[in-house]
């Protein structure tokens, strides 16, 4: 299919092998046909003469240019119109494919250019005037996934015309076209690392007149579909007419017989003539309006919660502050044997803690000299005072030290002696 574009229209010719290329000018008319790419190329160098040159004369110019295009009177572009620009350094690529619902509808699209080094502006306009396709659709279309490629290497005409040269020599169509391409971005493809010099990957769709060719159809084979399940690449017979330029993806491919597809309706709403419906005579509210009560609503949003947390205040107070029983009260309900008992603990609590502070106080009353009852004499204590007492027990029985002591006893007198043989 050949369609009829303006001066600069470039079409790649492979046999029947048609797609649509042009070059940036200004305010140009296009004549894309729908369910075909369409490419358009805007020029870095023909934008260059919109700007002033470089100060001195002779200098090559090579400012950073970057493009805005959007749909005349709106933000944005139409949805089957996308565009790309790699860097500022490189030209911009519009592309898409159009459909039928275009068809007779002229899109204007505003290209402006900015010159990011003296920050000026040019604008041209570009009207697409979508015309009919002779036979649209195309029945049976394929899409590849080519994994080395980006998706604005892919739109060079040399390079899109090797590929639609290699499906052609596969399938061996009588009309073969391209219907679109996609970035692997815009599948929901992941941004490859910058290394190794990795390609995003593109999505190329053809379509052709004649049904698919035994080679296509080998990546349905069972033994290929187990293959594709287990991440191994399937076994392709025609992969070496693709594999020195183009690297496809067989398990991706999608074959696709638009006769066998069952066409879904969608009902949907009669679009209106966007004048809202006769109403009657307008009448504004009346001016004496009735003034609003606002007090019932400050009682309830306000004085209620308030009145509501102050009683509870009150009965958390009286519960808390009131109903303490008191030190006199828990004594009197005490028995005298308890008090005496914890009255005891106290002090020998007390004592202790005086004695781990100050080393150098008396010693306890279990460390004192022992005496006999008897006859009154004095036993020195058990330890020297010298001795560490850091660790010894306060409470300790004499007959399991080593330094044991033996208290003398007193020796009976004469009287005593008599006394104790009656």
């Amino acid at each position: 299919m050949i369609c009829t574009m303006s001066a600069a229209a470039v079409a790649v010719w492979l046999g029947t092998v048609v797609t649509i290329l042009s070059r940036s000018h200004a305010d140009r008319n296009v004549y894309p046909s729908a369910g075909v790419l369409f490419v358009h190329v805007l020029e870095r160098e023909y934008f260059k003469g919109e700007f002033p040159p470089y100060p001195k004369a002779g200098d090559p110019s090579n400012d950073p240019i970057t493009f805005n295009t959007n749909l005349k009177g709106y933000p944005d572009r139409p949805g089957w119109l996308r565009y790309i620009q790699r860097t500022p350094h490189s030209d911009g690529v519009l592309y898409g494919s159009p459909t039928a619902e275009h068809i007779g509808k002229p899109t204007v699209i505003e290209i402006t250019a900015y010159n990011r080094r003296t920050f000026e502006t040019a604008r041209h306009n570009l009207v697409i005037n979508i015309k009919a396709a002779e036979e649209f659709p195309l029945p049976y279309q394929a899409e590849f996934y080519i994994k080395n490629m980006n998706v604005e290497e892919m739109l060079a005409s040399e390079v899109l015309g090797d590929f639609l040269g290699a499906v052609k020599n596969v399938w061996q169509p009588e009309r073969l076209n391209a219907i679109n391409i996609t970035s692997a971005l815009d599948r929901g493809g992941r941004v490859p690392l910058p290394i190794n010099n990795l390609k995003e990957g593109v999505y190329v769709m053809v379509g052709a007149d004649v049904p698919f060719s035994s080679c296509l159809r080998e990546v349905e084979s069972p033994h290929n579909q187990l293959r594709c399940s287990q991440e191994m690449e399937p076994v392709i017979s025609c992969d070496k007419k693709f594999r020195a330029q183009f690297h496809i993806d067989w398990c991706k491919i999608s074959l696709v017989d638009i006769n066998k597809v069952v066409p879904v309706y969608v009902t949907r709403p009669e679009p209106g003539t966007g004048i809202l419906p006769e109403f009657g005579e307008y009448k504004p509210p009346s001016e004496s309006l009735k003034s609003r009560d606002y007090f019932s609503d400050f009682l309830v949003t306000l004085a209620v919660p308030s009145a509501v947390a102050l009683v509870l205040f009150f009965i958390l107070g009286y519960t808390m502050c009131c109903r303490r029983e008191g030190v006199e009260k828990r004594n009197m309900q005490t028995p005298d044997i308890q008090l005496v008992h914890h009255s005891s603990i106290q002090k020998s609590t007390k004592e202790l803690r005086s004695m781990s502070k100050n080393r150098e106080i008396s010693w306890p009353l279990s460390t004192l000299p022992v005496f006999n009852p008897v006859s009154g004499e004095v036993v020195p204590p058990i330890h020297p005072d010298n001795y560490e007492t850091t660790s010894m027990p306060l409470m300790q029985t004499q007959a399991n030290l080593q330094n044991q002591i033996t208290i003398p006893q007193q020796r009976p007198s004469g009287e005593d002696l008599k006394t104790a043989v009656l």
